[in-house]
């Protein structure tokens, strides 16, 4: 059996589902909204060659910050500075909480497997 692709060109976890959304745009201070709530505002957005994710700092919700990957991502609507995620407010709440200070191989692993169950 011959080597596998060149490149690989399955969506992931860490790629906006439209590669424009955040051309030359600083989300930071975007309020956050899902599916069934508006839930708190972006904290910190990163386009790193690691993963491409936003930090959100969740309203009456107790854990702190929750960092998701950029596939989670629904909408983005400059105009009104709001990002749209494809969760539910306890999708949200329910994963790994940190506010990525703590970068480590085992947080990507965990936050990739939480949110590939979800998208």
């Amino acid at each position: 059996m011959g080597p596998g692709p060149l490149w690989d060109y399955r969506a992931c976890v860490w790629d906006y589902r439209e590669s424009t959304w955040t051309l030359d745009r600083d989300l930071v201070g975007y309020a956050v909204e899902v599916t069934d709530d508006r839930v708190g505002t972006v904290a910190r957005a990163t386009s790193a060659p690691i993963g491409r994710y936003v930090v959100v700092d969740i309203e009456k919700c107790c854990g702190g910050p929750r960092i998701v990957p950029a596939r989670m991502v629904a909408a983005l609507r400059h105009e009104d500075r709001v990002l749209r995620l494809d969760l539910t407010r306890q999708q949200l709440e329910d994963a790994p909480a940190n506010d990525d200070a703590s970068w480590s191989d085992a947080l990507l692993a965990e936050l990739e497997a939480y949110y590939a169950t979800l998208g």
